[in-house]
């Protein structure tokens, strides 16, 4: 069977994938995102720690919305970008961590993010992740990346610092930080 061709920044053709190995082993499917996978990213964000969905989500996110889904799924690839870590769940796969980019209008920045599940965190798998969107967004002569983040997100902190991210204030709240890397 031929792969369905949907429009990516890689153009009309079958999806990428990238298998990666992470520090203890295992291994994951790095792939984008794609409008099916409504159910799978609802039953990751529902699987995270309640930690993990505030830092992801800046605040108390326990049932996403039918439209947070459409919104995180439904991507035009051209301004929005997702790649999600993959394993398999019996005959189905399973989300284990998220990267996405979305950008400015005039698409010369771009906001990120990447949340990985609990228990696969401290394996790599974010610096995989991120390091996929970085080299997309530098592909596509995006200038600056950013993050709005937690100030006590220490992991996030951690991992922009170890990718060249500079880390400053929000003016806007204390409670928050920013880290930017200029590609």
């Amino acid at each position: 069977m031929q792969p369905i061709a949907t429009p990516t920044p890689w153009g009309l053709g079958p999806t990428p994938r990238w298998t990666e190995t992470l520090r203890d082993r295992s291994q994951v499917v790095i792939r984008p995102i794609r409008p099916s996978d409504a159910v799978m990213e609802r039953e990751f964000i529902e699987s995270l720690s309640p930690q993990s969905r505030r830092y992801r989500f800046l605040g108390d996110v326990h049932h996403p919305s039918d439209d947070l889904i459409e919104h995180l799924t439904r991507l035009d690839y051209a301004h929005d970008v997702a790649f999600a870590a993959v394993v398999p769940d019996g005959r189905a796969e399973k989300f284990v961590g998220v990267g996405r980019y979305s950008t400015s209008a005039d698409v010369r920045a771009c906001e990120c993010a990447v949340t990985v599940l609990d228990d696969w965190q401290h394996k790599g798998l974010g610096v995989i992740l991120m390091t996929h969107l970085i080299d997309l967004a530098r592909a596509h002569h995006i200038k600056r990346m950013w993050s709005i983040d937690s100030a006590d997100n220490t992991a996030m902190s951690d991992l922009a610092r170890f990718l060249g991210f500079q880390r400053g204030p929000d003016p806007d709240d204390r409670t928050q930080v920013i880290h930017n890397l200029w590609l």
